[in-house]
C-alpha cells in the first residue's frame, strides 16, 4: 500500500502525557486543515516531540549491530531512517524498518503513536509476543511484521484495527495456536492477509470465505485442517498449500476472472482434477502438487494462455497424457509443466512439442512409454527436461539439440539404446547429464569436450566401453562423475584427479587396469576440505553410487524461469570392482575431506599407507585385494568411521583389542595371516569362515558395500553376472543410517 499524505485521513492526536501540551492549538491545526486540504509530505518537517519520545524508548529495548538507527537524533524528521512523517503537524505516519538486523522485544511506547498508517517491521529478529495494545493504532492500514521471531497468538485486540487493509504475520515460527473467528470480519477493508510459515492449526474459520474485499489470503505453511471449501469473492491470490486440509477440489467461481495464483500443494485433498478449474480465466500458476489426487487427466481440462506454472506431481494421476493441456500463443504460454511422481501412462504426445513456451518439463516416475518426441528441438527455450524412471525406448533424438538454452537432460532409468551423439557437443549450457540405468553403447565422442559447463555426468550402468578420453578433461566444473557398471577398459588417466570442484567420482564396475594414477591429489576442494565437522549420529549417509539429484525450477514475478538443482552425495571415490593393481598411492591418504573410499575387489598390493588425516572418513572397503603388512593403528582413530572391510588380503601379525576393531565385525576375515586379540585375551586368527558367503552377507547386509565374490581370483569369472545384479534398478542404492 502506498503512503497517503491525505490530511481528512488524519486522526485526532490524543496526548499520552496529560501535562505535555499538544504540538499545535486546536484552532490553529482546523486552519491549517481548510487550507491544506491535501497537504504535501515534505522533505524537511520537524518530528512531533512525543512521537520522538516513544521512539527513542522503542530503540532503547533493541539490538542494532548494524548502527541502522544511529540517525535518530535531533528533531528533522526525514533525516531519521525508515519515518515519514506529516508534513504541517510533524506526526509520524509511516515507520518502516524493513530487514535492517534488529532483534529484541517491542517497546509498548511506540503503541502511543495513534496516527500511524504504515507500521513495517519485516524481515528482522524482533522476538517476544506481538503486543496487546497495537489494536490501540486504530488508524493503521498496514501492519507487517513478518519474518521475525515473535510467538503466541494473535493478539485479540486487532479486532479494533478497522482500517487495516494488509495484516502480514508471515514467517514467525513461534506464532500460531487457533485462527481467531474474527480474522474475516474485524475490517471490511482487509484485502491482504499473509498469516503464512507459521504454527497456526485448526480449521480456516468461515468469516475469511464470505470476506468481500480480500483478494490476496496465504495461509501456507501451516497446520491447518478441514476441507478447503469454496470462497465467495474475487481472490487473485490464494495460497494454501502445506497444511493438513482434505477434502475435494472446489471450482473457486467466484475467482474466475481474477485468481492469477492458486497454492494447494502438500495437503491431503483428494478426487479427480475437475475441469472447471480450467475456467479460471486469469490463473498463471497452479500448483496441485503432493496430494492424493487420482483419475485420469481429462482432455477437456485445457488452461488458457495466461497459465505459465501448471503443477500436478506427486499424486496418483493415472491414464494417458492430454494432447492438449493448455493453449499457447507465440508470446504466451507454459512455461514449466510437471506431472511428475505419478501412474500416468501411454506416449508422450507429439503436441507437447507445440508449448513453445516451455522451459521446464518434467515428466519423471511415471509409466510412460514409446519414443521421446522427435521434434523435441521444437522447444527452444526448454532448459531442463526430466524423463527419468518410465519405460521409454529408443534412441536420444539427434535434434534434441535444438533446445540450445538446456541445463539439465536427465533420461536415466529407461530403455533407452543406440550411442551417445557427438552432436550434443551443441548443449554448451548444459550442467547435468544423466542417462544412467538405459542401455546405451558406444564410447564417449571426443566431441563432448565442448560440454564445457557439465558439472554432473551419471553414465552408470550402460553399455559403454573403450577408454577415457581427454574430452572429459574439458569438464572443469564437474562436481560429480560416474561410469559405474560399463565396459570401459584400460588405463586411468594421470588427469583424474585433476578437477577442482569434484565431490564424488565412481568408476566401480569396469575393466581398468594399470595403476591408481599417483596425482595432484591436493586440488579438489571437496576432496581436502579440512573443517573436521563431525555429523549427527541421526544423520544418514549416502553412498557416490545412489546419488540424490534433486533438479528444481521456479518462476519469478514474469514468465522466467530460474533452475537450481541440489546434488545430495557423500565426498568420495569409488575404484571397485576392476582390474586395477600395485600399490595405494600415499597421496590418496592424505585427502581430509574423504567420507568414502571403496577400491575393493582389485589386484592392489603393499601396504596401507598412513591415515590419520582422514578424520572425515566414514567408510572404507579395500577387500579382496593383495594388500599385506600390519594393520595401521591410527585406523582406530578416525572417530567418524562408520564401516570398515579389510577382508580377504593377506595382512598379518596382530589387531590388539585397545584399538577398537570389535565396532567392525568381519572387518579383517579372510587373512589367515592376522592375529585378532579377543575380549578374553587371546588371539584368535582372521582365516576364511567356514561358510564364508553365508557368514559375510550376514555381517554386511545393511551397509552399502555389496559382496559380490569370495576371493579375488573369481572376480572375472563372476563379472559379467555381477554387473547385471547391480544394475537392474539401480540395486545398490543403500541408505546407511549410523548405529549407536
Amino acid at each position: 500500500m502506498g503512503i497517503q499524505g491525505n490530511a481528512s485521513s488524519l486522526k485526532p492526536y490524543k496526548n499520552p502525557n496529560p501535562h505535555h501540551s499538544l504540538p499545535l492549538p486546536l484552532s490553529l491545526l482546523l486552519l491549517i486543515l481548510l487550507i491544506y486540504p491535501n497537504p504535501p509530505l515534505s522533505a524537511s518537517v520537524e518530528l512531533n516531540p512525543d512521537h520522538q519520545a516513544s521512539l527513542l524508548l522503542f530503540k532503547s529495548w533493541l539490538q542494532d549491530p548494524n548502527q541502522a538507527l544511529s540517525t535518530w537524533v535531533g528533531f528533522n524528521c526525514t533525516s531519521w531512517a525508515g519515518l515519514t512523517c506529516h508534513n504541517q503537524t510533524g506526526w509520524l505516519i509511516s515507520l518502516n524498518l524493513t530487514a535492517i538486523n534488529l532483534s529484541g522485544p517491542l517497546h509498548p511506547m511506540l503503541c502511543m503513536i495513534t496516527t500511524l498508517e504504515t507500521l513495517v517491521l519485516s524481515r528482522n529478529n524482533f522476538n517476544g509476543t506481538i503486543p496487546q495494545c497495537f489494536g490501540n493504532i486504530w488508524g493503521l492500514k498496514t501492519l507487517d511484521l513478518g519474518f521475525n521471531r515473535f510467538s503466541g497468538d494473535i493478539p485479540g485486540t486487532f479486532v479494533k484495527l478497522r482500517h487495516l487493509r494488509e495484516l502480514l504475520l508471515n514467517g514467525n515460527q513461534g506464532l500460531g495456536g487457533f485462527l481467531p473467528s474474527w480474522i474475516g470480519n474485524f475490517s471490511k477493508k482487509l484485502e491482504k492477509l499473509d498469516l503464512s510459515s507459521n504454527m497456526f492449526r485448526g480449521k480456516i474459520p468461515k468469516s475469511l470465505f464470505y470476506l468481500e474485499s480480500l483478494e490476496y489470503l496465504d495461509l501456507g505453511n501451516n497446520y491447518l485442517l478441514g476441507n478447503v471449501g469454496e470462497f465467495h469473492q474475487p481472490l487473485v491470490y490464494l495460497n494454501l498449500g502445506s497444511n493438513e486440509l482434505s477434502g475435494t477440489l472446489p471450482c473457486f467461481s467466484a475467482s474466475v476472472e481474477s485468481l492469477s495464483v492458486l497454492n494447494l500443494a502438500n495437503n491431503s485433498i483428494v478426487g479427480g482434477i475437475p475441469t472447471c478449474i480450467a475456467s479460471l480465466r486469469s490463473l498463471s500458476r497452479l500448483n496441485l502438487s503432493s496430494n492424493g489426487l487420482k483419475y485420469e487427466i481429462s482432455p477437456r481440462l485445457v488452461f488458457s494462455e495466461k497459465l505459465l506454472v501448471l503443477d500436478l506431481s506427486f499424486n496418483d494421476l493415472s491414464g494417458p497424457l492430454p494432447s492438449k493441456i493448455a493453449e499457447t500463443t507465440d508470446k504466451s504460454g507454459l512455461v514449466l509443466l510437471d506431472l511428475s511422481h505419478n501412474q500416468v501412462s501411454g506416449e508422450i504426445p507429439s503436441r507437447i512439442t507445440e508449448l513453445k513456451s516451455l522451459q521446464a518439463l518434467f515428466l519423471s516416475h511415471n509409466l510412460l512409454t514409446g519414443e521421446i518426441p522427435a521434434r523435441i528441438g521444437n522447444l527452444t527455450y526448454l532448459q531442463v527436461i526430466d524423463l527419468s524412471h518410465n519405460s521409454l525406448s529408443g534412441s536420444i533424438p539427434s535434434n534434441i539439440v535444438g533446445c540450445f538454452q538446456l541445463l539439465a537432460l536427465i533420461l536415466n532409468d529407461n530403455n533407452l539404446y543406440g550411442e551417445i551423439q557427438p552432436e550434443l557437443d551443441a548443449l554448451d549450457s548444459l550442467k547435468i547429464l544423466d542417462i544412467s540405468n538405459n542401455k546405451i553403447s558406444g564410447e564417449i565422442p571426443l566431441t563432448l569436450a565442448g560440454c564445457k559447463s557439465l558439472e554432473v555426468v551419471d553414465f552408470s550402468c550402460n553399455n559403454l566401453s573403450g577408454a577415457l578420453n581427454d574430452a572429459i578433461t574439458k569438464w572443469q566444473n564437474l562436481r560429480f562423475l560416474s561410469l559405474a557398471r560399463n565396459k570401459f577398459n584400460g588405463a586411468l588417466p594421470n588427469w583424474l584427479f585433476t578437477f577442482q570442484m569434484m565431490q564424488a567420482m565412481d568408476l566401480s564396475g569396469n575393466r581398468f587396469s594399470g595403476f591408481i594414477p599417483d596425482g595432484n591429489f591436493n586440488i579438489s576442494l571437496n576432496f581436502n576440505y579440512n573443517d573436521i565437522g563431525p555429523r549427527t549420529p541421526e544423520e544418514p549417509l549416502i553412498t557416490i553410487q545412489d546419488p540424490e539429484i534433486k533438479a528444481f525450477a521456479t518462476v519469478a514475478g514474469s514468465n522466467e524461469l530460474s533452475f537450481n538443482y541440489d546434488l545430495f552425495s557423500t565426498v568420495g571415490i569409488d575404484l571397485s570392482g576392476n582390474l586395477l593393481h600395485g600399490e595405494i598411492p600415499a597421496g590418496l591418504f592424505g585427502l581430509q575431506g574423504l567420507e568414502y573410499l571403496n577400491l575393493s575387489y582389485n589386484f592392489l598390493d603393499g601396504q596401507i599407507p598412513g591415515l590419520e588425516k582422514m578424520q572425515r572418513l566414514r567408510i572404507l572397503d579395500l577387500s579382496h585385494n593383495s594388500l599385506s603388512g600390519q594393520i595401521p593403528e591410527n585406523i582406530s582413530s578416525l572417530r567418524n568411521l562408520t564401516l570398515l572391510n579389510l577382508s580377504y588380503n593377506c595382512f598379518s601379525g596382530i589387531v590388539p583389542k585397545e584399538q577398537g576393531y570389535w565396532r567392525f565385525p568381519g572387518a579383517f576375515a579372510g587373512n589367515p595371516g592376522l592375529c585378532v586379540e579377543s575380549s578374553g585375551g587371546k588371539c584368535e586368527m582372521a582365516s576364511i569362515p567356514t561358510v564364508p558367503a553365508k557368514a559375510f552377507k550376514e555381517e554386511m547386509e545393511d551397509g552399502p558395500i555389496s559382496v559380490w565374490v569370495f576371493g579375488v581370483s573369481a572376480i572375472v569369472s563372476f563379472y559379467s553376472g555381477v554387473v547385471s545384479m547391480f544394475c537392474s534398478a539401480r540395486a545398490r542404492n543403500y541408505i546407511m543410517q549410523t548405529k549407536v
